[in-house]
Protein backbone atom coordinates (compact mmCIF):
# COMPACT_ATOMS: atom_id res chain seq x y z
CA UNK A 1 0.00 0.00 0.00
CA UNK A 2 1.35 3.43 -0.97
CA UNK A 3 1.55 6.57 1.07
CA UNK A 4 -1.89 8.14 1.66
CA UNK A 5 -2.55 11.30 -0.32
CA UNK A 6 -2.57 14.69 1.41
CA UNK A 7 -5.88 16.55 1.47
CA UNK A 8 -7.25 19.72 2.97
CA UNK A 9 -10.68 19.58 4.58
CA UNK A 10 -12.77 22.64 5.34
CA UNK A 11 -15.31 22.21 8.13
CA UNK A 12 -18.12 24.77 8.28
CA UNK A 13 -20.88 24.59 10.88
CA UNK A 14 -24.44 24.90 9.60
CA UNK A 15 -26.39 28.06 10.60
CA UNK A 16 -24.05 28.25 13.59
CA UNK A 17 -25.57 30.99 15.73
CA UNK A 18 -29.11 29.78 15.16
CA UNK A 19 -28.05 26.18 15.77
CA UNK A 20 -26.50 27.10 19.13
CA UNK A 21 -29.75 28.78 20.16
CA UNK A 22 -31.83 25.78 19.08
CA UNK A 23 -29.47 23.45 20.94
CA UNK A 24 -30.25 25.15 24.24
CA UNK A 25 -33.93 25.63 23.34
CA UNK A 26 -34.92 22.35 21.65
CA UNK A 27 -38.52 23.51 21.39
CA UNK A 28 -37.36 25.87 18.62
CA UNK A 29 -36.30 23.02 16.32
CA UNK A 30 -38.02 23.34 12.96
CA UNK A 31 -39.18 26.90 13.62
CA UNK A 32 -37.83 30.03 11.92
CA UNK A 33 -35.21 31.56 14.21
CA UNK A 34 -33.51 34.93 13.72
CA UNK A 35 -30.51 36.02 15.80
CA UNK A 36 -29.29 39.60 15.96
CA UNK A 37 -28.89 42.69 18.11
CA UNK A 38 -30.90 42.53 21.31
CA UNK A 39 -33.54 40.38 19.66
CA UNK A 40 -36.17 43.13 19.50
CA UNK A 41 -37.28 43.65 15.88
CA UNK A 42 -39.28 46.75 16.82
CA UNK A 43 -36.13 48.70 17.62
CA UNK A 44 -34.34 50.52 14.79
CA UNK A 45 -30.89 49.87 13.40
CA UNK A 46 -30.46 46.27 14.41
CA UNK A 47 -29.52 43.66 11.85
CA UNK A 48 -29.75 39.92 11.39
CA UNK A 49 -26.57 38.11 12.41
CA UNK A 50 -27.88 34.80 11.16
CA UNK A 51 -31.16 33.10 10.37
CA UNK A 52 -32.15 29.46 10.53
CA UNK A 53 -32.86 27.70 7.26
CA UNK A 54 -36.58 27.90 8.04
CA UNK A 55 -36.31 31.69 8.27
CA UNK A 56 -34.20 31.86 5.13
CA UNK A 57 -37.01 30.14 3.25
CA UNK A 58 -39.03 33.32 3.89
CA UNK A 59 -36.29 35.52 2.46
CA UNK A 60 -34.56 36.47 5.71
CA UNK A 61 -30.84 37.08 5.16
CA UNK A 62 -27.80 38.07 7.18
CA UNK A 63 -27.27 41.82 7.34
CA UNK A 64 -30.96 42.57 6.86
CA UNK A 65 -32.63 44.95 9.35
CA UNK A 66 -34.54 43.03 12.01
CA UNK A 67 -37.64 45.04 11.13
CA UNK A 68 -37.47 43.80 7.55
CA UNK A 69 -36.92 40.25 8.75
CA UNK A 70 -40.05 40.48 10.90
CA UNK A 71 -42.11 41.69 7.94
CA UNK A 72 -40.87 38.82 5.82
CA UNK A 73 -41.30 36.22 8.54
CA UNK A 74 -43.70 37.43 11.24
CA UNK A 75 -43.79 34.00 12.89
CA UNK A 76 -40.02 33.92 13.45
CA UNK A 77 -38.54 33.71 16.92
CA UNK A 78 -36.17 36.65 17.41
CA UNK A 79 -33.29 36.15 19.83
CA UNK A 80 -30.45 38.42 21.01
CA UNK A 81 -26.86 37.69 20.09
CA UNK A 82 -24.98 35.89 22.87
CA UNK A 83 -21.26 35.98 22.16
CA UNK A 84 -20.15 33.98 25.26
CA UNK A 85 -22.45 31.13 24.22
CA UNK A 86 -21.03 31.13 20.69
CA UNK A 87 -17.46 31.25 22.00
CA UNK A 88 -18.16 28.20 24.20
CA UNK A 89 -19.87 26.24 21.43
CA UNK A 90 -17.05 27.00 19.02
CA UNK A 91 -14.49 25.79 21.56
CA UNK A 92 -16.42 22.51 21.88
CA UNK A 93 -16.34 21.95 18.13
CA UNK A 94 -12.66 22.80 17.76
CA UNK A 95 -11.87 20.36 20.58
CA UNK A 96 -13.65 17.64 18.62
CA UNK A 97 -11.68 18.47 15.47
CA UNK A 98 -8.37 18.39 17.35
CA UNK A 99 -9.23 14.95 18.74
CA UNK A 100 -8.52 13.52 15.26
CA UNK A 101 -4.82 14.28 15.81
CA UNK A 102 -4.41 16.22 12.56
CA UNK A 103 -3.41 19.86 12.06
CA UNK A 104 -6.39 22.16 12.68
CA UNK A 105 -6.35 25.79 11.53
CA UNK A 106 -9.23 27.74 13.04
CA UNK A 107 -10.75 30.47 10.87
CA UNK A 108 -13.39 31.75 13.25
CA UNK A 109 -16.29 30.61 15.38
CA UNK A 110 -17.67 28.20 12.82
CA UNK A 111 -14.88 27.29 10.40
CA UNK A 112 -11.61 25.38 10.37
CA UNK A 113 -9.22 23.69 7.96
CA UNK A 114 -7.88 20.20 8.63
CA UNK A 115 -4.74 18.72 7.06
CA UNK A 116 -5.47 15.06 6.38
CA UNK A 117 -3.51 12.17 4.84
CA UNK A 118 -6.06 9.65 3.60
CA UNK A 119 -6.88 7.30 0.76
CA UNK A 120 -10.57 7.99 1.37
CA UNK A 121 -11.08 11.64 2.35
CA UNK A 122 -14.86 11.36 2.04
CA UNK A 123 -14.90 8.64 4.70
CA UNK A 124 -12.71 10.78 6.95
CA UNK A 125 -15.04 13.74 6.40
CA UNK A 126 -18.04 11.62 7.37
CA UNK A 127 -16.24 10.63 10.57
CA UNK A 128 -15.66 14.29 11.36
CA UNK A 129 -19.31 15.15 10.75
CA UNK A 130 -20.50 12.27 12.92
CA UNK A 131 -18.15 13.16 15.77
CA UNK A 132 -19.18 16.82 15.75
CA UNK A 133 -22.90 16.08 15.88
CA UNK A 134 -22.50 13.29 18.46
CA UNK A 135 -20.39 15.35 20.86
CA UNK A 136 -21.88 18.82 20.35
CA UNK A 137 -25.31 18.39 18.80
CA UNK A 138 -24.29 20.71 15.95
CA UNK A 139 -24.12 19.77 12.29
CA UNK A 140 -21.51 20.78 9.74
CA UNK A 141 -20.61 20.55 6.08
CA UNK A 142 -17.18 19.43 4.92
CA UNK A 143 -15.37 20.43 1.74
CA UNK A 144 -12.39 18.48 0.40
CA UNK A 145 -9.70 19.84 -1.89
CA UNK A 146 -6.05 19.96 -2.87
CA UNK A 147 -5.89 23.55 -1.60
CA UNK A 148 -7.66 25.64 1.02
CA UNK A 149 -9.50 27.55 -1.70
CA UNK A 150 -10.77 24.37 -3.32
CA UNK A 151 -11.85 22.90 0.02
CA UNK A 152 -13.71 26.05 1.04
CA UNK A 153 -15.38 26.29 -2.35
CA UNK A 154 -16.50 22.68 -2.07
CA UNK A 155 -18.04 23.38 1.33
CA UNK A 156 -20.38 25.86 -0.30
CA UNK A 157 -21.73 23.01 -2.40
CA UNK A 158 -21.93 20.69 0.62
CA UNK A 159 -24.07 22.94 2.80
CA UNK A 160 -26.04 22.03 4.75
CA UNK A 161 -24.66 18.91 6.37
CA UNK A 162 -23.05 17.11 3.43
CA UNK A 163 -19.59 16.40 1.97
CA UNK A 164 -18.23 17.61 -1.39
CA UNK A 165 -14.87 17.44 -3.16
CA UNK A 166 -13.15 19.80 -5.61
CA UNK A 167 -9.69 19.05 -7.01
CA UNK A 168 -7.22 20.72 -9.34
CA UNK A 169 -8.35 18.45 -12.17
CA UNK A 170 -11.93 19.70 -11.80
CA UNK A 171 -11.27 23.36 -11.06
CA UNK A 172 -11.72 24.85 -14.53
CA UNK A 173 -14.37 22.35 -15.60
CA UNK A 174 -16.59 23.36 -12.69
CA UNK A 175 -15.58 26.99 -12.13
CA UNK A 176 -13.86 28.26 -15.26
CA UNK A 177 -16.93 30.16 -16.48
CA UNK A 178 -17.93 31.40 -13.02
CA UNK A 179 -17.44 35.09 -12.18
CA UNK A 180 -14.05 35.83 -10.68
CA UNK A 181 -15.93 37.47 -7.81
CA UNK A 182 -17.14 34.01 -6.76
CA UNK A 183 -13.63 33.15 -5.58
CA UNK A 184 -13.07 33.25 -1.84
CA UNK A 185 -10.74 36.18 -1.16
CA UNK A 186 -11.90 38.43 -4.00
CA UNK A 187 -14.05 41.24 -2.65
CA UNK A 188 -16.28 43.70 -4.50
CA UNK A 189 -13.61 46.38 -4.96
CA UNK A 190 -11.10 43.91 -6.36
CA UNK A 191 -13.74 42.36 -8.62
CA UNK A 192 -14.56 45.81 -9.97
CA UNK A 193 -10.90 46.47 -10.77
CA UNK A 194 -10.61 43.07 -12.45
CA UNK A 195 -13.62 43.81 -14.65
CA UNK A 196 -12.01 47.11 -15.65
CA UNK A 197 -9.08 45.03 -16.91
CA UNK A 198 -11.44 42.81 -18.90
CA UNK A 199 -11.13 39.96 -16.40
CA UNK A 200 -14.61 38.59 -15.78
CA UNK A 201 -14.36 34.85 -15.18
CA UNK A 202 -12.17 32.52 -13.16
CA UNK A 203 -10.56 31.33 -16.39
CA UNK A 204 -9.89 34.92 -17.44
CA UNK A 205 -8.06 35.50 -14.17
CA UNK A 206 -6.01 32.33 -14.50
CA UNK A 207 -4.92 33.30 -18.02
CA UNK A 208 -3.89 36.85 -17.09
CA UNK A 209 -0.17 37.48 -16.87
CA UNK A 210 0.95 38.07 -13.30
CA UNK A 211 2.88 41.16 -14.40
CA UNK A 212 -0.34 42.79 -15.62
CA UNK A 213 -2.02 42.03 -12.30
CA UNK A 214 1.01 43.29 -10.38
CA UNK A 215 0.84 46.58 -12.27
CA UNK A 216 -2.67 47.18 -10.93
CA UNK A 217 -2.65 45.46 -7.55
CA UNK A 218 1.00 45.54 -6.57
CA UNK A 219 3.82 42.96 -6.59
CA UNK A 220 2.32 40.87 -3.78
CA UNK A 221 -1.44 40.97 -4.28
CA UNK A 222 -1.27 40.74 -8.09
CA UNK A 223 0.46 37.35 -8.35
CA UNK A 224 -1.64 36.11 -5.41
CA UNK A 225 -4.82 36.88 -7.35
CA UNK A 226 -3.59 34.84 -10.29
CA UNK A 227 -2.96 31.92 -7.94
CA UNK A 228 -6.56 32.21 -6.80
CA UNK A 229 -7.67 31.98 -10.41
CA UNK A 230 -5.63 28.80 -10.76
CA UNK A 231 -7.34 27.26 -7.73
CA UNK A 232 -5.19 28.47 -4.87
CA UNK A 233 -1.65 27.91 -3.70
CA UNK A 234 -0.10 25.11 -1.65
CA UNK A 235 -0.29 26.94 1.67
CA UNK A 236 -0.46 24.15 4.27
CA UNK A 237 -2.83 23.88 7.20
CA UNK A 238 -1.15 25.64 10.10
CA UNK A 239 -1.97 24.34 13.56
CA UNK A 240 -0.48 27.32 15.36
CA UNK A 241 -2.87 30.11 16.41
CA UNK A 242 -3.90 32.42 13.61
CA UNK A 243 -2.21 35.81 13.73
CA UNK A 244 -4.74 38.54 13.07
CA UNK A 245 -3.78 41.00 10.35
CA UNK A 246 -5.73 43.79 11.98
CA UNK A 247 -8.45 44.80 14.35
CA UNK A 248 -11.52 46.93 13.88
CA UNK A 249 -14.49 48.45 15.60
CA UNK A 250 -17.77 49.51 14.03
CA UNK A 251 -20.78 51.26 15.52
CA UNK A 252 -24.26 51.99 14.20
CA UNK A 253 -25.71 54.98 16.01
CA UNK A 254 -29.22 55.03 17.43
CA UNK A 255 -29.53 58.60 16.17
CA UNK A 256 -27.68 59.92 13.12
CA UNK A 257 -24.74 62.18 13.92
CA UNK A 258 -25.21 65.50 12.07
CA UNK A 259 -22.22 67.34 13.57
CA UNK A 260 -18.90 66.64 11.76
CA UNK A 261 -17.00 67.60 14.90
CA UNK A 262 -18.85 64.90 16.84
CA UNK A 263 -18.07 62.34 14.14
CA UNK A 264 -14.39 63.30 14.15
CA UNK A 265 -14.34 62.88 17.92
CA UNK A 266 -15.77 59.36 17.52
CA UNK A 267 -13.12 58.50 14.93
CA UNK A 268 -10.40 59.75 17.25
CA UNK A 269 -11.70 57.69 20.19
CA UNK A 270 -12.17 54.54 18.11
CA UNK A 271 -8.63 54.74 16.73
CA UNK A 272 -7.08 55.35 20.13
CA UNK A 273 -9.12 52.54 21.66
CA UNK A 274 -7.96 50.05 19.04
CA UNK A 275 -4.31 50.94 19.60
CA UNK A 276 -4.75 50.60 23.35
CA UNK A 277 -6.24 47.13 22.81
CA UNK A 278 -3.33 45.87 20.71
CA UNK A 279 -0.51 47.60 22.60
CA UNK A 280 0.11 44.60 24.92
CA UNK A 281 0.75 42.46 21.83
CA UNK A 282 3.52 44.79 20.70
CA UNK A 283 2.37 44.74 17.06
CA UNK A 284 2.79 48.11 15.40
CA UNK A 285 0.11 49.68 13.23
CA UNK A 286 0.94 50.33 9.57
CA UNK A 287 -2.41 51.28 8.01
CA UNK A 288 -5.70 52.73 9.19
CA UNK A 289 -9.07 52.60 7.44
CA UNK A 290 -12.28 54.49 8.15
CA UNK A 291 -15.73 53.31 7.08
CA UNK A 292 -18.69 55.70 6.88
CA UNK A 293 -22.36 55.13 6.16
CA UNK A 294 -24.58 58.20 5.91
CA UNK A 295 -28.29 58.52 6.66
CA UNK A 296 -28.96 57.86 2.95
CA UNK A 297 -27.04 54.54 3.22
CA UNK A 298 -24.17 55.86 1.09
CA UNK A 299 -21.30 53.67 2.32
CA UNK A 300 -17.60 54.04 1.62
CA UNK A 301 -14.29 52.94 3.13
CA UNK A 302 -11.06 54.88 2.75
CA UNK A 303 -7.65 53.93 4.03
CA UNK A 304 -4.14 55.25 4.36
CA UNK A 305 -0.63 54.14 5.25
CA UNK A 306 1.07 55.66 8.26
CA UNK A 307 4.45 57.34 7.65
CA UNK A 308 6.05 54.68 9.86
CA UNK A 309 4.80 51.70 11.90
CA UNK A 310 3.78 52.86 15.36
CA UNK A 311 2.01 52.02 18.59
CA UNK A 312 1.42 55.67 19.44
CA UNK A 313 -2.36 56.16 19.87
CA UNK A 314 -2.10 59.86 19.06
CA UNK A 315 -0.27 59.21 15.79
CA UNK A 316 -2.75 56.55 14.67
CA UNK A 317 -5.73 58.70 15.64
CA UNK A 318 -4.29 61.69 13.79
CA UNK A 319 -3.88 59.63 10.64
CA UNK A 320 -7.40 58.22 11.01
CA UNK A 321 -8.69 61.79 11.03
CA UNK A 322 -6.69 62.60 7.90
CA UNK A 323 -8.35 59.63 6.21
CA UNK A 324 -11.78 60.64 7.52
CA UNK A 325 -11.42 64.20 6.24
CA UNK A 326 -11.11 62.84 2.69
CA UNK A 327 -14.83 61.98 2.75
CA UNK A 328 -15.96 65.66 2.70
CA UNK A 329 -19.29 64.63 4.21
CA UNK A 330 -22.39 66.80 3.88
CA UNK A 331 -24.93 64.40 5.43
CA UNK A 332 -25.51 62.93 8.91
CA UNK A 333 -23.57 59.77 9.70
CA UNK A 334 -25.43 56.57 10.52
CA UNK A 335 -22.51 54.14 10.92
CA UNK A 336 -18.82 54.60 11.62
CA UNK A 337 -15.97 52.11 11.66
CA UNK A 338 -12.21 52.20 12.12
CA UNK A 339 -9.74 49.43 11.32
CA UNK A 340 -6.02 49.23 12.03
CA UNK A 341 -3.70 46.88 10.16
CA UNK A 342 -0.58 45.46 11.78
CA UNK A 343 2.92 44.81 10.57
CA UNK A 344 3.15 41.36 9.06
CA UNK A 345 4.98 38.87 11.28
CA UNK A 346 8.17 37.43 9.81
CA UNK A 347 6.37 34.25 8.77
CA UNK A 348 3.19 36.00 7.69
CA UNK A 349 0.36 34.18 5.98
CA UNK A 350 -0.88 35.01 2.46
CA UNK A 351 -2.10 38.57 2.02
CA UNK A 352 -5.71 39.54 2.37
CA UNK A 353 -7.70 40.91 -0.52
CA UNK A 354 -7.38 44.69 -0.62
CA UNK A 355 -11.05 44.84 -1.46
CA UNK A 356 -12.05 43.20 1.81
CA UNK A 357 -9.30 44.12 4.24
CA UNK A 358 -10.53 47.59 4.98
CA UNK A 359 -13.99 46.33 5.81
CA UNK A 360 -12.44 43.90 8.21
CA UNK A 361 -13.69 40.44 8.94
CA UNK A 362 -13.52 40.30 12.69
CA UNK A 363 -15.32 39.20 15.79
CA UNK A 364 -15.31 42.58 17.52
CA UNK A 365 -19.05 42.38 16.92
CA UNK A 366 -21.50 39.74 15.68
CA UNK A 367 -20.93 39.83 11.95
CA UNK A 368 -23.82 39.82 9.54
CA UNK A 369 -21.72 38.05 6.89
CA UNK A 370 -20.36 35.28 9.05
CA UNK A 371 -22.05 32.26 7.56
CA UNK A 372 -23.81 31.30 4.34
Amino acid sequence: MGTPREWILHVDLDQFLAAVEVRRRPELAGRPVVVGGDGDPTRPRQVVATASYEARAHGVRSGMPLRTAQRRCPDAVFLPSDRPAYDAASAEVMSVLRSFDVPVEVLGWDEAFLGVASDDPEAFAEQVKAAVVERTGLTCAVGIGDTKLQAKTATGWAKPGAVARLTRDEWFERLGDAPASDIWGIGPRTAEKLRALGIHTVLDLARTDHAELAATFGPTIGPHLRLLGLGGDDDPVRAEPRVAKGRSHEETFTTDLPDPADVRDRVDRMARGLVDEVAPEGRRVTHVAVKVRTASFWTRTRSGKLPAPTLDPAAVAAHALVVFDRFELDRPVRLLGVRVTFEEPASGSPPTDPGTAAGGEHQDAIRSTMEP
